[in-house]
């Protein structure tokens, strides 16, 4: 199961790591067609500058919270499953008790 969860993780991150790139490229592309070339004011190159690299920020930290909340669910996932398997055997076993040894589902031992 080990080997799951790792197979999951490598999955996961790929898939942020393409929507990050997706949304990089989007917001690379909205922002080149908004530059205007004829305008060479420094100034407003520098604070084009600076709302990539905040648009940028912006996204690292909403991928770094979806992975969080990703890998808090998948945690979630696996303490709810063993808790059913947990309470799946004990419904069995008081299943065997009270049938005095008999497979309700099966209609017998074997």
């Amino acid at each position: 199961m080990d080997r799951d969860s790792h197979s999951e993780d490598t999955l996961s991150t790929m898939v942020l790591e393409n929507i990050k790139n997706k949304l990089i490229h989007a917001f690379r592309v909205t922002g080149e067609s908004r530059d205007n070339p004829q305008d060479s004011d420094s100034c407003i190159g520098r604070s084009y500058q600076a709302n990539e690299e905040l648009r940028r920020a912006q996204i690292d930290g909403a991928i770094t919270w979806l992975r969080s909340e990703l890998l808090e669910m998948r945690s979630q996932d696996l303490q709810l499953a063993q808790t059913l398997l947990g309470l799946n055997s004990e419904i069995q076993r008081l299943r065997r008790e009270s049938f005095g040894g008999v497979d309700v589902e099966g209609g017998g031992q074997q």
